[in-house]
């Protein structure tokens, strides 16, 4: 399976993980998270894989997750309502996500990536 780089091209974090890639010449396929909105299926896949909660998968910092009012309606949603919700718009998943055989990672910590060298 090849690296998954999952990511918003105006966000100025995601920037700078592709620059790490590829400072770094790890190989991924780069995907848009607005115009390639990771499905359903692949959330799952990744959530279970993560071994994080769903609410890490969520932007919460996001315009998006503050309009629909989420950090009230996520505590009382199911994990498939979240999941559907999530797969509904692509600005509501925390950016970037780097999908690897081994491991999912969350937002850019650069101390975590390294581990990718």
């Amino acid at each position: 399976m090849e690296t998954i780089f999952i990511q918003y091209p105006k966000c100025s974090t995601c920037k700078k993980a592709k620059q790490w890639l590829e400072k770094n010449n790890i190989s991924f396929q780069d995907r848009n998270i607005v115009l390639e909105t990771p499905t359903e299926k692949e959330l799952e896949t990744w959530i279970q894989k993560s071994g994080y909660e769903i609410k890490k998968f969520f932007n919460t910092s996001g315009l998006k997750y503050k309009e629909l009012h989420l950090k009230e309606k996520l505590p009382t949603m199911s994990d498939k309502e979240k999941i559907t919700l999530l797969a509904s718009d692509g600005m509501l998943i925390k950016r970037p996500l780097l999908v690897t055989k081994e491991k999912i990672y969350i937002g850019f910590k650069e101390k975590e990536w390294e581990e990718l060298i």
